[in-house]
């Protein structure tokens, strides 16, 4: 069973950073998407990246330039460092682990990802 974990969420102004991290275990696959998702209050949740197993990277257009996907396979951890941060950008931060085989698209859909974690929130005020 996928287990995953975020930390790093937290308050910070406009302009400043964060580190998001997901430490995941179970995945006994060798062909997987993860992704990064949010959930703005009072919105669906939305996808903002996702990377494949080789370390490719998409990103929506909201979080280009600004957000950088990556992953660590020896610890097992994928990151997201969230920089240049907008009060919009302010919601519950999950990440996800795709279907077993399932290749990376640019249409982040939340119905090709089954194991979530529980989420971080991160506030950006302004």
């Amino acid at each position: 069973q996928v287990q995953l974990v975020e930390s790093g969420g937290g308050s910070v102004q406009a302009g400043g950073s964060l580190r998001l991290s997901c430490a995941r275990t179970g995945i006994t696959v060798s062909t997987y998407c993860m992704a990064w998702f949010r959930q703005a209050p009072g919105k669906e949740r939305e996808g903002v990246a996702n990377i494949d197993t080789k370390g490719t990277a998409t990103y929506k257009d909201p979080v280009k330039g600004r957000f950088t996907i990556s992953q660590d396979n020896a610890k097992n951890t994928l990151y997201l460092q969230m920089n240049s941060l907008k009060p919009d950008d302010t919601g519950i931060y999950y990440c996800a682990a795709s279907k077993p085989y399932y290749l990376c698209t640019y249409d982040i859909a939340e119905s090709n990802f089954d194991s979530w974690g529980q989420g971080t929130q991160v506030t950006v005020s302004s």
